[in-house]
C-alpha cells in the first residue's frame, strides 16, 4: 500500500474512523479488506476534528501482519 499522506492536506478529504464497521463475523482477511475499503488510506485517516498519521517502526513484523494482527483482535 503506497503512503500518500504527503498528497492529503484537507481533512474534510480524511475518513472519520469513528464511521468505520469491523464485522467481526467476517474472516480476517474479509475484515481487511473492508476496514482498507471503508477508510481508503490506513495510513491517514481523522477521529473528528484531529488528523492522525499512522507510521510503523522498522522491525522483523511487516506491515501487513501488524494490520492484520490489529484486525484479528477486533
Amino acid at each position: 500500500m503506497k503512503d500518500s499522506t504527503n498528497q492529503i492536506s484537507n481533512l474534510t478529504d480524511l475518513v472519520d474512523i469513528r464511521d468505520v464497521k469491523v464485522d467481526c463475523s467476517l474472516s480476517t482477511e474479509e475484515r481487511v479488506r473492508s476496514y482498507v475499503e471503508q477508510i481508503k488510506n490506513p495510513y491517514c485517516f481523522r477521529v473528528g476534528d484531529v488528523k492522525v498519521r499512522v507510521s510503523y517502526a522498522d522491525k522483523a513484523q511487516s506491515l501487513d501482519d501488524s494490520f492484520r494482527e490489529m484486525i484479528a483482535s477486533m
